[in-house]
């Protein structure tokens, strides 16, 4: 059940971000959007679903961001990013993973397990350095196709797209905690 949870949640997230921000960044910033969104809230699953599920939440976010490709992104995009694509599918939906076993091996368990708290300032430090080592993975993985006088610019949307996004998933997970205890106390 929750594979298929991480997958909507990646879709759906994805999906309002194509349908809402895209749009208006593209007039702003085209030539940079198709390589990353001022505020994506799908690292903020990526971040969120690995904090829960370790690395068992790899392949579901893979399988949701390779849904959500397909079902979202224009056919021109798609065509320009396509030998890249599942390198970049991989690089995103590991990169959560990665920077949470760094925080590990240097004595911070942030996963589920580890605390049952969510710990807000341990989960943003490790949505940065998922968002680092997402933004090296993908200039490495997009080489080819990003104008090197842009990679700083990307960078930046990256990071600030990526942690915006891990912030308004955060609040939404709360939002959503609260209202499940606020029914639950209800129904008794």
């Amino acid at each position: 059940m929750s594979f298929v949870i991480i997958i909507l949640a990646y879709v759906l997230c994805h999906g309002l971000i194509a349908m809402v921000v895209t749009p208006l960044q593209s007039l702003i910033l085209p030539e940079i959007t198709v390589f990353a969104s001022l505020v994506y809230l799908p690292h903020g699953v990526r971040v969120l679903a690995t904090w829960a599920y370790g690395w068992k939440a790899v392949l579901a976010l893979a399988v949701g961001a390779s849904m959500s490709a397909w079902l979202f992104s224009p056919s021109e995009d798609l065509r320009l990013l396509e030998s890249a694509l599942v390198q970049s599918i991989l690089v995103g939906s590991a990169s959560a993973f990665i920077a949470f076993e760094i925080a590990r091996l240097a004595g911070f368990d942030l996963y589920f397990g580890g605390s049952r708290k969510l710990h807000w300032k341990g989960m943003i430090a490790v949505g940065a350095l998922s968002s680092v080592i997402n933004s090296l993975g993908q200039t490495i993985v997009y080489s080819g196709l990003i104008d090197l006088e842009k990679v700083i610019w990307v960078w930046a949307i990256y990071a600030a797209g990526d942690l915006i996004g891990l912030v308004a998933c955060m609040f939404a997970l709360l939002f959503i905690f609260r209202w499940s205890r606020v029914f639950g106390a209800l129904r008794r």
